[in-house]
């Protein structure tokens, strides 16, 4: 399908005005604030799991993610790994669980260790052990995870996600087997928001991979995509016209093209010219505004599938040569 949105050297060059909310270090500081684990007295847990495989270690892992209640996820290594390994935290899309324990092993075959980390109220088995979001306020008017909490943005659903999110890079960064200098994090569309997002909250990554990555330039695509989830922005609107203004002043606090002005690690993105789902425009928006280092992968005929196997080519070839410009220790330099 044509592009509806900028053309690709439109988009190099868009940099729209985005105003920072009022107070938004303060209340990322707050919110972040205080014992790394919410002051719940419980700690990290990685327990082994039996995936039926021979060559890749599964590890069931529980996180004291916001306000301490546990965040579930995998963390898996190479079977005979020993030292600390690089490790890259892999953020989810929009509806989908951390999955079965044998998924999931490009990262772990490549020799690093891998957690997923699972999306609150986004799970899909019960089986494997999902996250729920009981927080008040999780409950939405329009269907969805977007609008939770929109009232304010200390009751916003993704100021407990990417709180959780933090909270797992906290946690495999004090593994024994994780060299806490050589972590990356990276996710597709939902997780590449909560990526650039972690990037700008959490000093000290070694790279950042967001790939077509959702929830940037909020007020654009609620207003341009063609596809949910933005759209959910739009159906709360029609519901609550007297709301735009404080609507967005919440979903500013979130924007990940906001906190792309605060990240500084190495980041490799993918755009796809052709995305629905997430506008090219709207990821050039936090592409452009991103303070480190940074390339991207443009996929001039895709959709939200962006670059997909070919773009997990690139990450590995980028991934490993970040790595190797990286000394080891155990040392965290933020």
């Amino acid at each position: 399908m044509p592009s509806a949105d900028l053309t690709l050297a439109e988009c190099r060059a868009y940099r729209p005005e985005l105003p920072l909310p009022d107070g938004f270090d303060e209340f990322w500081a707050k919110t972040l604030g205080g014992a790394p684990h919410g002051g719940s007295p419980d700690r990290p847990r990685f327990e082994r799991v039996d995936n039926g495989l021979v060559q890749v270690r599964t590890y069931d892992v529980s996180v004291p993610g916001y306000d301490g209640r546990p965040v579930r996820g995998w963390l898996r290594m190479p079977a005979e790994s020993t030292g600390p390994l690089g490790c890259v935290v892999e953020f989810l899309g929009y509806g989908r669980g951390r999955g079965l324990a044998h998924e999931q092993l490009m990262w772990a075959c490549a020799g690093y260790a891998h957690l997923v980390m699972d999306t609150r109220g986004q799970g899909w088995s019960a089986a494997t052990g999902d996250t729920p979001d009981t927080h008040p306020g999780s409950a939405g008017t329009v269907p969805g995870f977007l609008t939770r909490g929109i009232e304010d943005p200390a009751t916003h659903y993704y100021r407990r996600v990417f709180t959780d999110a933090v909270r797992c890079v906290e946690a495999v960064r004090a593994h024994p087997e994780v060299d806490p200098s050589r972590i990356v994090v990276t996710g597709v569309s939902q997780g590449g928001g909560i990526a650039l997002a972690v990037a700008g909250l959490v000093p000290g990554l070694a790279g950042v991979m967001p790939d077509v990555p959702f929830l940037c330039n909020i007020p654009r695509a609620a207003r341009i995509a063609a596809a949910p989830p933005y759209t959910e922005v739009a159906s709360y609107l029609q519901l609550y016209r007297d709301r735009t203004a404080s609507v967005f002043r919440t979903l500013s606090y979130f924007d990940a093209a906001q906190h792309a002005t605060r990240a500084t690690a190495p980041a490799l993105f993918s755009i796809a010219m052709m995305d629905e789902v997430c506008p090219p425009s709207t990821c050039f928006t936090a592409y452009n505004r991103y303070a480190g280092p940074k390339d991207v992968r443009v996929y001039e005929f895709n959709g939200h599938e962006g670059g997909a196997e070919y773009h997990r080519a690139e990450q590995l070839a980028w991934v490993r040569s970040l790595f190797a410009g990286l000394p080891t220790g155990r040392a965290v330099h933020p």
